[in-house]
């Protein structure tokens, strides 16, 4: 996710989507053939995953009328999220109905890449640029100045957010101390998915009626409500409304912030913008999930969450100020 953020402000935004999901559709057929390399696949996965947010979402921010960001940007997020959930579980069905053949399903695993491949070369169109404009370094320190203290504070909120909201992992760890039977475990992610999927796009077409601001607060609202439930659950029902919870919040964030930064960025730096912002989030998520985990070795679950209920907090006294600073209450 932290992946060279100027390439992104150079007008190349549909090649470089197109390029990462011809990539993705082939990666996985060289996984049968290499189990050792494993691991390097999967990094490479996630390289492509950086590759890819950044032009994509400068993508959708500069086809949508402006009116309508928060709607594509909470679609997309459902979309995505679907596919995240029903491909792993499709993957198993192939699985079990082909006897673990691992080269047929990497093989059926390629085609909706390369439809998506498909779809970007033949029916995506970019906007046209401006003729005759001189192409300037869109991480030049007089390009990062345009960006604004509206982006770059959306940057630092977003970055408390993931210090806050660390890895889905520990709502896995959680729900094996809830006495959730291991084989069950994994649904607690299906489950998240699902509530995310399905909230994602309705808190998109909202945030298009009513300030960002007032939405990104009650989205930090409701992820201080899910950590509080989840560090007093000891009973599988509370941990499921956490659970619940957890997934209302990514519903109602995850869009929104991409849809904040399309409205905070200059057009022309946007795919910088972008990049920048998955940089910055992604090394945060590091130091959150290292975090989280000394915390839940050496205090418990319910310090963890209570922890990132703190950091909560701290961004929504920096979302205050920054509201205050700028007079923005969009």
């Amino acid at each position: 996710m932290a992946t060279a953020p100027h390439l992104y402000s150079t007008g190349c935004r549909r090649p470089a989507v197109t390029t990462d999901r011809l990539h993705t559709a082939l990666n996985p057929q060289h996984l049968h053939a290499a189990h050792n390399y494993l691991a390097d696949r999967r990094l490479l996965d996630r390289v492509g995953k950086g590759i890819r947010g950044a032009p994509r979402d400068a993508l959708v921010a500069d086809i949508t009328p402006p009116a309508l960001r928060g709607a594509a940007f909470g679609l997309r997020q459902s979309l995505d999220t679907v596919g995240a959930f029903l491909g792993p579980l499709f993957a198993v069905g192939l699985m079990l109905q082909w006897a673990d053949d691992f080269r047929a399903v990497f093989w059926v695993a390629a085609i909706p890449g390369l439809l998506a491949v498909a779809v970007l070369a033949l029916a995506v169109r970019e906007p046209r640029r401006e003729t005759g404009r001189t192409r300037t370094n869109p991480v030049s320190r007089a390009s990062l100045k345009r960006l604004g203290a509206p982006y770059w504070g959306v940057v630092g909120v977003g970055a408390v957010i993931t210090l806050a909201r660390f890895s889905e992992a520990f709502l896995v760890l959680r729900a094996g101390q809830a006495g959730v039977p291991m084989a069950l475990v994994p649904l607690v992610m299906v489950a998240t998915n699902v509530v995310y999927a399905a909230s994602a796009y309705p808190f998109g077409v909202l945030s298009d009626r009513i300030s960002h601001g007032e939405l990104l607060v009650l989205g930090l609202a409701v992820l201080i409500a899910a950590d509080l439930v989840l560090a007093a659950g000891e009973q599988w029902r509370v941990l499921l409304a956490g659970v619940a919870l957890w997934g209302i919040h990514m519903g109602m964030t995850q869009g929104l912030q991409a849809s904040m930064i399309a409205h905070a960025a200059p057009a022309d730096l946007r795919g910088t913008a972008y990049g920048f912002f998955n940089r910055v989030s992604g090394i945060a998520m590091l130091p959150a999930s290292l975090l989280a985990g000394l915390l839940w070795d050496h205090f418990g679950a319910a310090h963890t969450f209570l922890a990132g209920a703190m950091f909560c907090l701290f961004a929504l006294a920096g979302l205050t100020a920054q509201t205050l600073a700028t007079g923005d209450h969009r």
